[in-house]
C-alpha cells in the first residue's frame, strides 16, 4: 500500500502531492490494477492533512481514468501506468548513480538540476518542446 509523505514546504498543493505520488506508485509497478488506495482517513492519520484534501486527490485520479471509487468499499487503480518497475536494472543503475554523486559532493539540488537537463536533451518532444 502507497504511504504518501506530505511537503508542506515544497509549495506543491497537497492534493497534488498525493496524485503526483500515487501515479509514481503506478509508474513503478507498486499499485497495480485491482489494488486499494488507503481510505482518505488513513491518509489523514497518517499525515494529519484535510480529508476533503485526500478526497480532491482522489476525485483528480478518478477523472484521469487512474482509480474507481466503489461505494462502500474503497478507492481502487483502474489501471497502470508501470513502465519502470522498481525492480529494473535501469533503477539500479541510477541508484549506483545517485550514490556516485552524492559521494563526488553533490547536493541533492545539483543532482535534479543535472538530472533535469538530460531528461529536457532525451525527452524534448514529449513536453511539445520542438525547438
Amino acid at each position: 500500500m502507497v504511504e504518501y509523505r506530505i511537503d508542506r514546504r515544497s509549495g506543491v498543493a497537497t492534493y497534488v502531492q498525493i496524485v503526483q505520488q500515487t501515479k509514481q506508485a503506478l509508474r513503478l509497478g507498486l499499485l497495480e490494477p485491482g489494488d486499494k488506495l488507503p481510505t482518505a482517513r488513513e491518509v489523514v492519520e497518517a499525515t494529519a492533512i484535510n480529508p476533503n484534501t485526500v478526497l480532491k486527490a482522489y476525485r483528480e485520479l478518478e477523472r484521469e481514468g487512474l482509480v474507481e471509487a466503489r461505494r462502500g468499499l474503497g478507492t481502487f487503480v483502474r489501471k497502470s501506468l508501470g513502465t519502470a518497475p522498481v525492480d529494473s536494472p535501469l533503477r539500479a543503475e541510477l541508484d549506483a548513480w545517485a550514490v556516485r554523486a552524492r559521494e563526488t559532493g553533490l547536493e541533492r539540488d545539483d543532482v535534479e538540476a543535472l538530472f533535469t537537463s538530460v531528461l529536457d536533451e532525451h525527452f524534448k518532444e514529449d513536453q511539445g518542446d520542438e525547438a
